[in-house]
């Protein structure tokens, strides 16, 4: 099961991960062209397309050129290296047929807004596959809860790690988190990137999402930097987000407590 697990986690780096030089989205970095994708390929682009037209543009796939225009680089070198890198329109730079992704230039791929969320549930359908039925898969900051009971889970309050402003039950759930001080350098510079603007977001500054998988919660918790109760109208799912002057918002189906 061991190996099973580390070879499902190799295999997704080798095809979403920018900071190697061998994987597929480096490829497309450099060449334009038609890259045919893995199995799992599918349902992360079509949740990304989603989040793509729920947000009006500002959540996707091709922000991984700004990103690294803004230090955020392959070689971590976080410092920011010339004007914003404006973030190209989905339907000007790529296609996706179901199977491939046709590349019309050289585009920055970047799937962290939803990817690390999505390889957890790779990992539990693992667990599950190996009769592990009861587990918790926790990814820092992602995780998702399976089998019976229940799992009571801590919301980080963004400006003081020893603390929470919450806590949920999971109960064959996945929860998801996104904080803008964390993966932080310079003035102003995070990774969460507003891609109508290709410039890091301000306004909320930390944002958890409830949903029935780590993907969903993972790219949810994105979205919400830049949309709230509006995605309700999109996606089945709990929200709570902390906004930078301290006040908090939260779903009308939220579950939890809060102690703000």
């Amino acid at each position: 099961m061991r190996a099973d697990i580390d070879e499902r986690v190799a295999s997704f780096d080798r095809t979403w991960s920018r900071f190697r030089d061998d994987s597929l989205v480096a490829r497309i970095s450099t060449t334009a062209g038609r890259y045919v994708f893995p199995s799992e390929a599918p349902a992360l682009f079509d949740l990304y397309r989603r989040l793509y037209e729920a947000t009006d543009g500002a959540v996707s796939p091709l922000v991984g050129r700004a990103l690294e225009t803004l230090g955020y680089d392959r070689d971590y070198s976080l410092r920011p290296g010339g004007a914003p890198s404006p973030v190209p329109a989905w339907d000007d730079a790529v296609s996706w047929d179901g199977e491939a992704l046709t590349a019309l230039r050289p585009v920055g791929v970047d799937v962290g807004a939803a990817g690390k969320g999505y390889l957890v549930d790779l990992v539990s359908e693992v667990l599950t596959r190996h009769g592990v039925t009861d587990h918790v898969v926790d990814a820092s900051g992602d995780m998702v809860h399976a089998g019976a009971g229940s799992l009571r889970v801590a919301l980080e309050h963004p400006r003081d790690a020893t603390k929470a402003i919450g806590l949920v039950e999971l109960r064959d759930q996945a929860l998801a988190s996104s904080a803008t001080n964390r993966r932080t350098w310079g003035d102003g510079l995070h990774h969460v990137i507003d891609v109508t603007t290709g410039l890091p977001t301000s306004g909320v500054v930390a944002t958890w999402a409830i949903a029935a998988d780590a993907g969903l919660a993972d790219g949810l918790a994105t979205a919400l930097f830049f949309a709230g109760p509006e995605l309700e109208r999109h996606f089945a799912f709990e929200w709570v987000r902390m906004f930078t002057d301290g006040r908090v918002e939260h779903s009308a189906r939220f579950e939890g407590e809060l102690f703000v």
